[in-house]
């Protein structure tokens, strides 16, 4: 018998790396780093995508060092509570050391995506001054750049194809006039693929931006701000007939046309555009308008009405037309009747959101159970929904579990406190039950309207699969919260505010706390004794207390408690305290 010698350790990890690089998921690539030491190594020689949940979870310097070549990164920032105006401006999450760190190890990374980061022109100027290749940044909800970052980022990245500023503030200081960064892209045939600055609230070089549109026959996908009325829109889609996603910009005119003058052909502008799939913008929308986007109907996958104060008459006129829209975010000014127009023709819809006019509690809604059960109806392949109204029934909440069993994603958000249901003015409990209990793929989910403790029993014991909880002004007691952390294994986001959970709620979570990327209170009832306790019984979690420069009592204000690797982080501002 012949007994061969087995291979060298190097032979086997160059196997390893080559069957690694067809893992492409970040979840099974941690986990195959977790199998031993060689997969470990190899697993991080061979990553080029990384992702970066916290910024403080890791150090750069941490991160830089495991992983050598990368060729892609997404940090993350604050969390998404800050939103809402629930943390300090100061509070931190800034790129500046990452910046730093990127560029000087990977001299040859290609993309950068931030979200809730705290970015000046200067870490801009990093990144464009010293990776050559770069080639896409995208920063969504990101703050404290301006124009001038811009300009340099248009200027020195050569081949730039994907600029998106999402949900961003770009800031002008009051002393300083406004760069005209779109001049500063390269006067040559450009490598965009994808420019978005629907956020920028400032105008820009029209004619700059007719010529840069003009040279990039590869752009796919332009999201315009309100400052470019619809005659600059057509003239920019005559130039562009290739775009498969648009931001339309204001939609209206800029200046009353003169009397005898004939207005553009918009409709046949559109009508040019046969590969449009994705409409946006609509800002500031003059609603004579609309039927120029009706050749690109029967086209288009996602339509985003969420500025458009339009009203259900209006949106049936569009959406008669929209068959194959699977995405669809409006304004509840469309009303229950527009709604029941979606569910009549998108069959195929996949996400729907719908977000108030006017969110103030007392006020009278103008969407509710109705239009969401009609939904329910008639869009049955429904994954992720985000819906808020002033009114809503168990019933039609149970009716949408049955319906929708597809769905991923429920964000239910009744718009006032403890609202219970108007018809049979019991709490919420049983309508949130039956997402929990029907829709078995969630991933999802957040509560609203009067829940007691029975609720949140129901989503411990069948929301197995949720990963981000999100709860308001909920519950009765400290049960409620120990249900959902002892039953939902897999829970990684936790977000409560305004709600009357105490230290006994804080403790229950102790066995799971290490593998949540967050958890998040404000405005609960604890202590901070008990949260004392909890920072010296995880020495390996982060516990922030934040309370206002006014209130520097003992009182908890907010909790932000997370994972990391490196322990504390160093750029605290006043109003934030590290226990230990």
């Amino acid at each position: 018998m012949e007994f061969h010698q087995p291979l060298p350790d190097q032979v086997l990890e160059n196997v390893l790396e080559n069957v690694l690089h067809f893992l492409s998921s970040r979840h099974d690539r941690n986990a195959a780093s977790l199998v031993c030491r060689s997969w470990y190594r190899a697993e991080a020689i061979t990553r080029s995508e990384l992702f970066i949940g916290n910024c403080y979870a890791v150090s750069p310097n941490r991160a830089t060092t495991r992983f050598t070549r990368v060729r892609a990164i997404t940090v993350k920032g604050k969390p998404r509570f800050s939103d809402f105006d629930l943390m300090p401006m100061n509070w931190g999450a800034h790129f500046s050391p990452w910046a730093i760190a990127l560029s000087k190890a990977y001299p040859w990374l290609e993309k950068i995506h931030l979200k809730r980061m705290s970015v000046t022109d200067d870490d801009l100027a990093v990144v464009a001054e010293s990776i050559a290749g770069f080639r896409e940044l995208v920063l969504v909800c990101c703050e404290g750049f301006g124009t001038r970052g811009l300009a340099t980022v248009a200027g020195k990245c050569r081949v730039l194809r994907v600029l998106e500023l999402v949900d961003s503030v770009v800031e002008v200081a009051d002393d300083e006039e406004e760069v005209d960064w779109i001049s500063c892209f390269p006067e040559s045939q450009t490598h965009m693929e994808s420019l978005v600055f629907d956020c920028v609230e400032c105008p820009v070089n029209f004619g700059a931006l007719e010529r840069l549109v003009a040279r990039s026959p590869s752009l796919k996908k332009l999201r315009l701000n309100s400052y470019v009325s619809i005659s600059q829109l057509h003239r920019l889609m005559l130039r562009a007939p290739q775009l498969t996603h648009l931001g339309t910009g204001s939609f209206s005119a800029s200046e009353a046309v003169a009397i005898g003058d004939q207005e553009p052909d918009y409709a046949s502008v559109f009508a040019a555009c046969r590969s449009l799939v994705c409409l946006s913008g609509f800002r500031e929308i003059l609603a004579d308008y609309l039927p120029a986007i009706y050749p690109v109907c029967t086209n288009l996958t996602s339509l985003n009405l969420s500025y458009a104060d339009i009203n259900a008459e209006q949106l049936k006129s569009v959406i008669c037309h929209c068959h194959k829209l699977q995405t669809f975010w409006a304004l509840d000014s469309i009303c229950d009747e527009g709604l029941q127009a979606v569910a009549a023709t998108c069959k195929d819809l996949r996400e729907l959101r719908v977000f108030p006019v006017n969110a103030r509690e007392e006020s009278e809604g103008p969407v509710s159970e109705v239009g969401f059960e009609a939904i329910s109806q008639g869009c049955r392949k429904l994954e992720s929904i985000l819906f808020f109204c002033q009114r809503m029934t168990n019933a039609a909440v149970v009716a949408m579990s049955k319906n929708c069993p597809d769905l991923m994603v429920f964000r239910l958000c009744i718009i006032g406190r403890y609202r219970t249901d108007p018809v049979t003015h019991q709490p919420m409990d049983e309508g949130f039950g039956a997402i929990v209990m029907n829709c078995k793929k969630l991933t999802r989910l957040a509560v609203s309207g009067l829940l007691t403790d029975r609720a949140f029993e129901y989503i411990g014991r069948y929301g197995k699969l949720v990963r981000t909880l999100s709860v308001a002004f909920n519950g009765d007691s400290d049960m409620a919260l120990k249900y959902v952390l002892e039953g939902c294994s897999n829970l990684q986001k936790l977000e409560i505010r305004d709600s009357p959970f105490g230290d006994e709620a804080l403790r229950s979570g102790l066995h799971h706390y290490y593998n949540m990327r967050f958890l998040w209170m404000s405005s609960c009832k604890l202590t901070r004794q008990g949260c004392q306790e909890v920072a010296r019984a995880l020495p390996r979690l982060v516990l922030e207390v934040i309370n206002s420069e006014e209130n520097e009592a003992d009182d908890i204000e907010i909790l932000y408690m997370y994972r990391s690797l490196d322990g504390p982080r160093d750029d605290t501002p006043k109003v934030v305290t590290i226990l230990h």
